[in-house]
């Protein structure tokens, strides 16, 4: 099998230890894998396929003979280094937000629309956590029967934000369980035993930023612009893994037991759906998986064509690394990639 020169830039953050995992665990046909962060991080050492690699800083040069880089170290770090290593001849897979709406980036989930990578112009764009799991349960149920209309409610997790929100919820449940005061430094309020409904910033029209990003880009994942979708996106004092509460309006009625059975056959998706021995979906046993869980399918009792589902998946995989590495490995099963650097 051929193997491809890889960058992983943001290695030391949460996101960038899940890219290596889960190179390592899929065997991802690697010649080389160079490690880039930010200046702070240089020095530090990383276990690779049982080597230790030492970490590098990001620099213009850092991506000479790379076949395959992919991002996650922030959307202006993105927006600076993505084109340069473009055009040093890598393709770039991206996660963070700086190009997911950019009419000239693809926005992928191999699940969904695969063939979108092909128009890539060197830079991939990966889609946010939220989205991904949302369109990999509900691409399946649209094929059959268009969607006309999302309402969705996200649960999501404070490993989302970093591993700051994940120090600061640990401290601060410590701290309320001894009866101490906390103070929030990575949140506008605490969120140990508490919910926040803010999730990056307001806009204009009262929804948050990460709401707004649910809207965009589900429609243009599923190529459906005409789908009308309303969010409303909160933080909880979860680690690891996303919820979401969605209710769908179809085209025409659907069954709870025609929505399983499709589902049932999706790529990606795993049915947990039995209320009688509260079998449904929950974060803490999708930590770590790589499969999107839905369950709590029933009809909605407000309108005649819905329903209302559950949806679960680890935000670190499925929701950024292993989406990510997917995306690469569609390329290189499509032969739309070739390892064209040398390797002297």
């Amino acid at each position: 099998m051929k193997g491809y020169n890889v960058a992983v830039v943001g290695a030391t953050g949460l996101v960038g230890q899940e890219f290596i995992k889960v190179l390592e665990q899929r065997n991802f046909p690697m010649t080389s894998i160079q490690l880039l962060a930010s200046e702070r991080s240089v020095g530090k050492k990383l276990f690779v396929t049982h080597r230790e690699i030492e970490v590098k800083e990001t620099t213009s040069e850092s991506f000479k003979r790379i076949d395959i880089a992919l991002f996650s170290a922030g959307a202006e770090i993105s927006r600076y280094f993505s084109p340069i290593a473009a055009q040093s001849g890598a393709v770039v897979v991206d996660n963070s937000s700086a190009f997911r709406t950019v009419d000239t980036v693809p926005l992928v989930v191999p699940e969904v629309n695969p063939e979108d990578i092909k128009w890539h112009k060197g830079i991939i764009a990966n889609p946010n956590c939220s989205t991904i799991q949302m369109v990999v349960a509900l691409y399946p149920l649209h094929k059959v029967n268009p969607i006309k209309r999302i309402v969705a409610a996200t649960y999501q997790a404070v490993s989302g934000t970093g591993s700051a929100a994940v120090d600061e919820l640990t401290a601060q449940a410590k701290q309320v369980l001894n009866g101490q005061t906390t103070i929030p430094h990575v949140y506008p309020h605490q969120i140990a035993f508490n919910v926040l409904p803010e999730i990056d910033v307001f806009l204009d029209n009262g929804y948050t930023k990460e709401e707004w990003k649910l809207v965009e880009e589900t429609r243009k994942i599923m190529h459906a612009e005409d789908i009308a979708i309303s969010t409303t996106c909160v933080r909880v004092p979860v680690f690891t893994g996303h919820s979401m509460a969605v209710s769908i309006e179809f085209s025409q009625p659907m069954s709870p037991e025609e929505a399983r059975r499709i589902l049932a056959q999706a790529p990606g998706v795993k049915i947990m759906d039995d209320p009688v021995i509260s079998l449904y979906p929950q974060p803490w046993s999708a930590a770590g998986t790589d499969e999107v869980f839905v369950g709590r399918i029933r009809r909605d009792t407000s309108r005649p064509d819905g329903l209302v589902i559950w949806i679960v998946a680890d935000n670190l995989r499925k929701g950024a690394a292993l989406n990510t590495v997917q995306i690469a490995e569609e390329m290189i099963k499509r032969e739309w990639i070739h390892p064209s650097r040398a390797k002297k």
